[in-house]
């Protein structure tokens, strides 16, 4: 789930499987086309062609490719993890991104729900400023999934073991931390 710029090959390769090229959008630079379009394949396109869409803009900040209608927000593919891992987030999960990115501590009281529909590769299921694994550990590779943000006292019950997870069913991703948050997978 970290964010860089995404893999152009990857969104132009997906954009008209998906049914998602950026047409609202005629300004938009072909590569901002394929960017918008691989952000759009995290989420169902009832949800995605209504969401705004960002992408790193290469400061540390985040840049706007195509203004929404509806209440999520799209970003792309990180090239940096083996896996297509774009994201598309609620206002409350994007709150919660936002702090997460910024070292912050999430908003209290804002419970948040994002799409991954393409799957996730994260370097550690314990740690998640991890860039990499640590030696001799594997990428933990999640298939389809959503996930439910600042909810950790209602994640009790559900599997938390910080190394190895079993990614097909549902489990708690950076336990122990303020971005805990419930991995679902949906296939």
């Amino acid at each position: 789930m970290r964010l860089s710029y995404v893999s152009i090959a990857a969104g132009l390769a997906l954009a008209p499987a998906l049914g998602l090229m950026a047409q609202d959008n005629p300004t938009a630079s072909a590569a901002d086309q394929a960017v918008i379009a691989t952000a759009m394949s995290a989420a169902p396109k009832a949800v995605a062609e209504k969401a705004t869409v960002v992408a790193p803009d290469g400061k540390g900040g985040m840049r706007t490719l195509r203004q929404g209608t509806g209440e999520f927000t799209c970003m792309p593919d990180n090239p940096d993890s083996p896996g297509k891992d774009p994201m598309c987030v609620d206002k409350n999960g994007m709150e919660w991104a936002q702090a997460w990115m910024g070292h912050t501590d999430p908003p209290a009281g804002k419970i948040g729900f994002g799409y991954m529909l393409q799957g996730g590769s994260d370097a550690s299921n314990k740690d998640p400023y991890a860039s990499k694994p640590t030696e001799g550990k594997p990428w933990v590779d999640t298939g389809p999934h959503v996930m439910i943000f600042n909810a950790t006292s209602m994640m009790a019950g559900y599997p938390s073991q910080a190394d190895n997870p079993d990614t097909k069913e549902p489990y708690v991703m950076w336990p122990g931390t303020p971005y805990a948050h419930l991995m679902i997978p949906v296939r």
